[in-house]
């Protein structure tokens, strides 16, 4: 590789390939390398900070940053049910987020609720299908195996 000076953007480049991170003006690579370093290093180490009670039950969804408008604040999924739990522990988060970080990183944690593994498993509402319509449709088959199995799997439905 060779040193070219280049007097658009910087006083010296490498000619050659370059990481993405090289080719953006200095400003922004700043801001966006410490807001994405932060949540990455958030996500990596989440089981650390929170411990494992609170890490089955929640996880980050979003860091922002402080500017002169705002604090900085991390959004946190709650598996709902477990919405106590966390908001107890807000404290001990962001006492534990800012000493991992060592400086104050997080002033504030806002909590969001979500449906855990249950939606998955609702119960599928029937679309209003009588028991006849079921037995004309069943006594229109051929097969009688076929007939037979779906008249049993029909009684064993009822009854749940």
């Amino acid at each position: 590789m060779r040193f070219k000076n280049n007097t658009r953007q910087r006083k010296k480049s490498i000619q050659g390939l370059r990481s993405f991170k090289d080719s953006l003006p200095k400003n922004i690579r700043e801001t966006i390398l410490k807001k994405a370093d932060i949540y990455s290093k958030i996500i990596n180490n989440w089981k650390k900070i929170v411990g494992d009670d609170l890490f089955n039950a929640c996880f980050p969804k979003s860091f922002k940053n402080s500017n002169k408008l705002s604090t900085s604040c991390l959004d946190i999924m709650v598996k709902r049910g477990h919405e106590v739990d966390v908001e107890y522990s807000k404290k001990s988060i962001v006492d534990k987020m800012n000493s991992f970080f060592g400086g104050n990183i997080v002033e504030k944690v806002k909590l969001i609720t979500f449906e855990g593994e249950q939606e998955k498993f609702k119960k599928i509402k029937s679309k209003g299908v009588t028991k006849s319509e079921h037995i004309n449709k069943i006594s229109t088959i051929k097969n009688e195996k076929i007939k037979n199995s779906l008249i049993e799997l029909s009684r064993l439905y009822k009854k749940k």
